[in-house]
């Protein structure tokens, strides 16, 4: 295996929440109705029992709801968008990260910005970006544009990201003033135009964004962007990474790390954190886990492009301790939500923590914090009032 380890360092885990499982018949086999999957009570409950259960991060998956992908798989024709769904999550939890999928190519830049810095604030500071970038058709044609596909995607996503976080430093730290005296709300000289084009060699539709922000700086700076492997070059502080089978991901785990240790970044040489993508099935109730993956896929059979792992929970961690070793963090896909979520609960993740191999709970931490990064100043800070926003609020 070639790459760089991690000996002794706890890492974390991540859980996708999307629909009821990753396999595109798990609603078939979950423990609700099928129409409380549109609704908030179920969105609280499956959020909060991660979150009891100590998982550190939850993602939640976006895009078409017939595209097989997600809202529990091509069975099911409907779902929620992914940053409400975690804006809803955000006020009734109290430590686990907020991660939603969001796309860069058929959304604008300045509303994504401003969304995901609202769901930083209700989170207190627990929120990420899952970036995405789509090649559907269908998602070019609903929202009027042009379709794009290939390599001009990567460069929508890294366009679009950089918007963003130059639109939360648009607003300095403390720019909120409210002096009542003065009938000022905040301090002009702390917002800024951000002046960003697209290149000339741009590929798709060229846009151009002045800024600055509506909203005042996230309450982390800047929110962390988690990516797939190669689709930003430089922008991700955390890069998701596939492998076809088991055996195979602690490799390209550790290939990727190589490649992209580099810089100031949190994982052991720098740069981004490093974290692997694994489908789980896990035997339930007495059930094998073989046996319930044959009932699913008799079903619909699941197609994935990620390493799956099939057996018991002792060996789940078995795996999971060796691959936190290489890797910073695991992001779980499990079959079935209701199902897998009950056995990590009950029997992986207390194991995990009893082996020292996870990461602590942090009650009020930050995502940054998680990933062991500092709270970026803005770029404009040492800017001065020129170009700034000129606004005044009376008394």
């Amino acid at each position: 295996m070639s790459g760089i380890s991690r000996p002794g360092q706890p890492g974390f885990l991540a859980l996708e929440l999307d629909g009821d499982g990753a396999h595109p018949a798990a609603w078939r086999k979950a423990w609700h109705a099928p129409d409380e999957l549109l609704n908030g009570s179920r969105i609280r409950n499956t959020v909060l029992a991660a979150e009891s259960a100590g998982i550190h991060v939850a993602t939640f998956a976006d895009g078409s709801g017939t595209d097989g992908s997600g809202a529990g798989g091509r069975d099911v024709a409907g779902r929620l968008n992914a940053l409400q769904r975690a804006a809803f999550a955000g006020p009734v939890t109290s430590s686990i990260v907020l991660v939603p999928e969001v796309d860069t190519v058929y959304t604008e830049p300045f509303h994504i910005s401003t969304q995901l810095a609202s769901l930083d604030y209700v989170s207190g500071g627990r929120a990420g970006w899952l970036v995405a970038a789509s090649g559907s058709a269908e998602e070019a044609a609903a929202v009027g544009r042009s379709f794009v596909e290939g390599a001009p995607l990567a460069q929508e996503a890294a366009a679009s990201v950089e918007v963003s976080r130059r639109l939360w430093d648009s607003w300095e730290d403390h720019a909120v003033i409210r002096d009542v005296p003065t009938g000022r709300y905040f301090d002009v000289d702390k917002l800024h135009y951000i002046d960003f084009e697209t290149p000339a060699d741009f590929a798709g539709a060229g846009y151009s964004v002045k800024g600055p922000s509506i909203i005042p700086r996230p309450l982390q700076g800047q929110l962390p962007v988690v990516a797939q492997a190669g689709l930003l070059r430089s922008d991700a502080d955390v890069v998701l990474v596939s492998a076809p089978t088991p055996s195979l991901l602690a490799e390209e785990v550790a290939d990727v790390r190589a490649r992209t240790a580099v810089g100031g970044g949190p994982a052991v040489g720098g740069g981004p954190s490093v974290v692997a993508e694994l489908d789980v099935v896990l035997d339930s109730r007495g059930q094998s886990a073989s046996a319930r993956l044959a009932e699913l896929d008799a079903f619909t059979p699941w197609t994935s492009s990620r390493a799956r792992f099939v057996g018991t929970a002792a060996e789940l961690v078995d795996f999971l301790a060796g691959l936190l070793a290489v890797a910073d963090g695991v992001r779980l896909h499990p079959a079935v939500l209701d199902v897998e979520l009950e056995e990590l609960a009950q029997l992986v993740l207390p194991e995990l923590r009893r082996r020292g191999v996870l990461k602590p709970v942090a009650q009020g931490g930050t995502f940054r914090e998680l990933l062991g990064l500092e709270r970026p100043l803005s770029r404009y800070a040492s800017v001065g009032a020129a170009g700034a926003a000129v606004v005044g609020l009376e008394n």
